[in-house]
């Protein structure tokens, strides 16, 4: 079964659609973004989320110390990191620092890399996540691009749990899904609006997720 994350959350209410609708992870972005949330903010809006759905704080070249600082107040049960890992992120990697707070590591990568493969393999995240080029947007994830689904999956061989983000929406999901059959699909801009998410476009892509998810099961 396909797994649901829908990102870049701020309001209770596309929180309570997206567990209505049956969502497995909810993103909330500690980065510079226009769906950018603070911790607190994050601790408020999710009090009422049932324990089985993970809460994943994004972060982009983040330090140690302002992960755990947030992750505390926000709850958080995942963090997801973009851009280069800095010093302290890549020393709590190694000692196993992220494990003793209960966070799972996701980290993201360019979709569209020449060196992918080996990124990806030398990752020592428990979650990958490919995502499209970020180099010239203004924000690094949630820009409704996608990357070149076809060649990446020919060329990568992947060991860990994957994520497929990058300009997903209800009509080109099946297509990501066939390509990389993920672990999960990450959700931001395709579920939003003029900028804003939209509750029944949550609710529409997490069915639509759920009943290819079924359809492949019941097929094999």
């Amino acid at each position: 079964m396909t797994k649901v994350k829908i990102c870049g959350l701020t309001q209770s209410v596309h929180v309570a659609a997206s567990v209505a609708a049956g969502a497995d992870y909810l993103g909330f972005v500690f980065a510079k973004s226009r769906r950018s949330i603070t911790p607190e903010a994050v601790q408020a809006i999710t009090q009422h989320v049932p324990q089985h759905i993970a809460k994943v704080g994004v972060f982009v070249q983040p330090t140690f110390s302002e992960i755990k600082q947030v992750a505390k107040i926000a709850g958080l049960t995942h963090i997801q990191l973009h851009g280069r890992l800095t010093d302290s992120v890549q020393q709590a990697l190694a000692v196993g620092a992220f494990q003793q707070l209960h966070l799972s590591v996701i980290q993201s990568f360019n979709g569209e890399a020449a060196t992918l493969q080996r990124e990806l393999t030398q990752s020592p995240a428990d979650f990958v996540l490919l995502d499209a080029p970020a180099e010239e947007t203004v924000y690094a994830g949630g820009n409704g691009q996608t990357f070149d689904w076809d060649t990446s999956a020919k060329a990568i061989t992947v060991s860990k749990p994957l994520f497929i983000a990058g300009g997903l929406h209800q009509d080109n999901v099946q297509q990501a899904i066939s390509c990389f059959h993920p672990y999960a699909v990450d959700i931001s801009s395709g579920v939003e609006t003029n900028g804003q998410k939209d509750t029944a476009k949550i609710t529409a892509f997490i069915k639509k997720v759920k009943e290819l998810s079924i359809n492949e099961t019941t097929n094999k």
